[in-house]
């Protein structure tokens, strides 16, 4: 079980990126979202939960293994949060790259209270919550836009 806690938690090895592996791994979280678009969107919602309870159980693994409280090739996280944002956003190429890169944005800034839940929540949770946090922001920012700007 080990194993397969370092083989989510690092998103199938793009943690092992030598280049950002942070966006390398919200990369491969958009590759996910991409393969979830024919789900309906509540199935979307319950397999991102379930990413989530996963993402916590192999972050807390993968820390406790490095012996690193946020270990810099644990990108699940990303995966996660890109996931989340942009099946959020309608499925145009266009809203999906400013998702892209407002997520990226908002998890590397990290403005209140991602930085409160980074700082604050312990082990696999807090890896997982602040990207969950960041995503919420971005959606806060885009989706109004979103709402503005018909679709074609």
């Amino acid at each position: 079980m080990r194993r397969l806690a370092h083989i989510l938690a690092l998103s199938f090895g793009a943690g092992l990126s030598p280049v950002w592996p942070g966006t390398v791994g919200a990369a491969v979280g958009i590759l996910f979202a991409a393969a979830l678009l024919p789900l309906a969107p509540v199935l979307q919602a319950v397999v991102l939960a379930a990413l989530l309870a996963l993402g916590i159980w192999a972050s807390a693994i993968v820390a406790a293994d490095t012996g690193e409280e946020d270990p810099q090739i644990v990108v699940i996280d990303e995966s996660f949060g890109a996931a989340a944002v942009v099946l959020a956003l309608p499925a145009e190429p266009l809203w999906w790259i400013a998702g892209f890169i407002a997520f990226r944005a908002f998890d590397i800034l990290k403005p209140w209270p991602v930085n409160w839940v980074q700082d604050s929540v312990p082990g696999g949770a807090g890896i997982m919550l602040d990207d969950a946090a960041a995503s919420v922001f971005t959606l806060i920012v885009l989706l109004p836009i979103v709402y503005f700007i018909p679709s074609p």
